[in-house]
């Protein structure tokens, strides 16, 4: 089980501003639902409930949500909610829960990166050129992995990252 964090930050490290993007780019949009179709994605509750669907599971994934009250929530096929994400990480490595792909990805918000980034193996992060107004930021995360390869597509870079 690989465990990647896809991500997109401007300049000054924001992903976000009350809960919700601060740009609309359909270029980084196609990117990560490229990368994340057909596996499984984490999410805190607060970026669950700004997803574009306004609180549905995004589609072909499986939808894992971390929030305090679990049982708040109907789980259901393709959506499932939990309150430990370390845990949860730790065992999708063992083997001891199975995921229906070999991929989970890390989607955010900011917490769940900064608490989750030593369990994974590889990051996706979009940097976007500028600086824009924002409440929520993205972890430093340079010294722990290295760039691997990039793809500039105005007004993105496209970057893969492998832990070191």
């Amino acid at each position: 089980m690989k465990i990647k964090a896809i991500a997109a930050m401007d300049e000054g490290r924001v992903i976000g501003i009350k809960n919700s993007l601060p740009w609309d780019i359909p270029e980084d949009m196609r990117y990560f639902m490229r990368l994340t179709k057909g596996h499984s994605v984490l999410m805190g509750r607060k970026t669950f409930e700004s997803t574009p669907l306004n609180s549905k599971p995004l589609p072909k994934r499986l939808n894992i949500v971390v929030t305090r009250s679990p049982e708040k929530y109907q789980e259901r096929e393709s959506l499932h909610f939990i309150s430990d994400p370390i845990e949860f990480l730790e065992k999708c490595k063992s083997g001891e829960i199975s995921l229906p792909s070999d991929e989970l990805w890390v989607i955010g918000g900011s917490h769940l990166y900064e608490q989750t980034m030593p369990l994974w193996d590889e990051a996706h992060i979009t940097l976007i050129k500028g600086r824009h107004e924002g409440d929520a930021y993205f972890p430093p995360f340079e010294d722990t992995f290295e760039l691997v390869s990039k793809e500039e597509i105005e007004p993105c870079i496209f970057r893969h990252f492998k832990k070191k």
